[in-house]
């Protein structure tokens, strides 16, 4: 009872984040929402006993948004979050795009006649086998070097911004006026 509450919340979760990457005005929100769309998507995934696809979803979706969070910061030269934008391009066609897939995935899903086999077989699938290899003895490796290469990303973008607020307000950032390489923006 209590699993089929948090799944079907999961769910509703899932598709309002899904929505919501289509109607906020911004890369950054719409990144944070498509992530909580996915993790959601992760845990049903648990949910329904199919763990190593739902840990994989879940490491991947957030590795993911992370740096593509990081690519916003160092190719838009600017806070995404703040600067509004249309998430959306070509409307008719991308919503008779998105209709067909769901139609025919829809319709593959229902009609297609799933395999059937003994919970007996599951113990010699070559899929579980590939997920006890993947995440069992080395799921701690890839849990602490996940933290460290974001680390490593942010810090080498940091390091190579040469508008960074060092360099625009100094060493003990007091510099005023700021050193601002391109000035305007919110008045600086």
């Amino acid at each position: 009872m209590l699993t089929g509450i948090v799944f079907w919340v999961l769910a509703v979760v899932s598709v309002a984040a899904g929505v919501a990457v289509f109607r906020v005005d911004s890369m950054a929100r719409a990144t944070y929402a498509l992530a909580v769309s996915f993790v959601a998507v992760g845990l049903a995934l648990l949910l329904v006993d199919l763990h190593y696809v739902g840990v994989v979803t879940v490491l991947m979706m957030v590795m993911e948004m992370a740096v593509m969070a990081v690519y916003m910061v160092m190719f838009m030269g600017m806070n995404p979050a703040l600067m509004p934008m249309s998430m959306v391009h070509d409307n008719r066609k991308a919503l008779a795009a998105a209709i067909g897939c769901f139609v025919v995935l829809g319709a593959g899903a229902l009609l297609v006649p799933w395999p059937v086999r003994p919970p007996s077989h599951r113990a010699g699938d070559a899929t579980v086998a590939l997920g006890h290899a993947l995440m069992g003895s080395k799921m701690l490796v890839m849990m602490a070097l996940s933290p460290v290469m974001v680390a490593a990303i942010v810090g080498g973008v940091g390091l190579a911004n040469p508008g960074g607020r060092y360099d625009r307000l100094g060493d003990d950032l007091r510099r005023r006026p700021t050193a601002d390489p391109m000035p305007g923006g919110v008045g600086r």
